[in-house]
C-alpha cells in the first residue's frame, strides 16, 4: 500500500476535525439529561484534542489564519479545563 504524504495529512485534518465536532455532541447529550445547558469535562477535553490536532494540520498547511485561531480557541480550552479541575479540587477541599 503506497499512501502518499498529503493523504496522511488530509486524514489528520479530517481527525481533528471529528474530535473537535464530538466535543458539541458530549454538550449536547449531557445538556439533554440534565435539561440545562451543561458543559461536561469531556466538552475540554475534545475541544484540546481536537484543536492540538487542527493547530498541527494547519501549521503543516502554513495557515496563519487556522494557526492563529487554533492557539487562541486551545487557551481558552486549557483555562476552562484548568477551572474545572481547579473547582474540584476546592469542592474536596471543604
Amino acid at each position: 500500500m503506497n499512501i502518499d504524504k498529503e493523504t496522511i495529512w488530509i486524514v489528520i485534518g479530517f481527525i481533528g476535525q471529528a474530535l473537535f465536532s464530538a466535543r458539541f455532541i458530549v454538550q449536547w447529550l449531557k445538556s439533554e439529561r440534565e435539561k440545562k445547558s451543561v458543559f461536561p469535562v469531556a466538552f475540554w477535553y475534545f475541544s484540546i484534542a481536537g484543536g492540538i490536532t487542527l493547530l498541527t494540520y494547519a501549521i503543516y498547511r502554513q495557515d496563519p489564519v487556522f494557526i492563529v485561531g487554533q492557539l487562541t480557541g486551545l487557551f481558552i480550552y486549557f483555562r476552562n479545563l484548568y477551572f474545572v479541575v481547579y473547582e474540584r479540587k476546592l469542592l474536596r477541599a471543604e
